[in-house]
């Protein structure tokens, strides 16, 4: 049995109706658009683009956090290698004046006490170093909180660990370098060398055989200053790598979230157009006639 449906005028205008309401609504989100050049204004307009772009944005974040500690690892180990440069220059001054003191023959009381002075004053500066920091942290203290990381008195600040940096996914990078390994401690330490020196210049002991000690120590701020470059070279390439996931990141992120100027004002053009179309042809159908009355 075939079924004959009647279509009404008040069902031609409800469905008109649906249908300029819709466009009007594309219109108005078209022209939020055009306004704030974003593709998504709410979640509904895009679940799966607000989807994407949540994620898009927490990898920025993870990734903005990421560099910052990069920065941080770059200034600190720079401010480090900075001063291992200091304490080898110092050390190579001590070596130079050790030499002299070894081949001066016989000293006056005057020459002695020149030397002395000499070798006091770099004590100082490798004390100075020593205590050499990056913002309001100490180099070479480790995760001490101290103010300083070397007193001549007690010695280095206790460091019950490392100071890392994340800088990656998985991947860290060590800022701190311990004192001890740069300097040496107790009787061992150049200031204890320094000490020796001083001490052999003083009892007429030839200091000859101390150039082996500064030698031993000039190599061992070497190896220290070879391990800090690896780190700083490493903690510069997250740097660069980083910079360069920012940039991809945040095409990711524009191609979602955000609308071409050109494209938006087009879409806006076109679907005013359609709109006051159907707003023109719906007035002219929907006109009523003798007919609609008498129906």
């Amino acid at each position: 049995m075939t079924v004959i449906t009647r279509v009404t005028t008040q069902m031609s205008m409800a469905a008109a109706t649906s249908r300029l309401q819709a466009g009007a609504a594309k219109l108005a989100q078209l022209t939020e658009q055009a306004t704030t050049l974003k593709n998504i204004g709410k979640p509904s307009d895009d679940p799966v683009g607000t989807a994407s772009s949540m994620q898009v944005r927490k990898e920025q974040a993870a990734n903005a956090q990421y560099t910052r500690n990069a920065n941080d690892a770059v200034g600190w180990l720079a401010n480090t290698d900075s001063a291992l440069g200091d304490v080898y220059s110092v050390l190579s001054k001590v070596r130079d004046l050790t030499v002299q003191a070894a081949n001066s023959g016989t000293m006056s009381d005057t020459d002695r006490d020149a030397f002395v002075t000499q070798f006091q004053a770099l004590k100082g500066d490798l004390a100075a170093s020593a205590n050499a920091t990056y913002g309001a942290r100490s180099v070479f203290a480790g995760s001490s909180t101290s103010s300083t990381a070397y007193d001549p008195a007690t010695g280095w600040a206790p460091s019950t660990a490392t100071v890392d940096r994340r800088i990656g996914d998985g991947t860290t990078v060590r800022v701190d370098t311990s004192g001890a390994a740069v300097f040496g401690s107790g009787s061992t330490s150049v200031f204890s060398m320094i000490d020796s020196i001083v001490g052999d210049l003083q009892n007429g002991v030839n200091v000859n055989p101390r150039i082996n000690d500064v030698d031993a120590h000039l190599q061992t701020v070497r190896g220290v200053q070879a391990d800090v470059g690896v780190r700083h070279a490493a903690a510069i390439a997250a740097q660069d790598s980083l910079k360069s996931s920012s940039t991809t990141l945040e095409g990711r992120r524009s191609s979602i979230e955000d609308k071409d100027l050109a494209k938006a004002v087009l879409d806006l053009q076109v679907q005013q157009t359609n709109y006051q179309a159907a707003l023109a042809v719906t007035a002219k159908v929907l006109q009523p006639t003798l007919m609609d009355y008498l129906r």
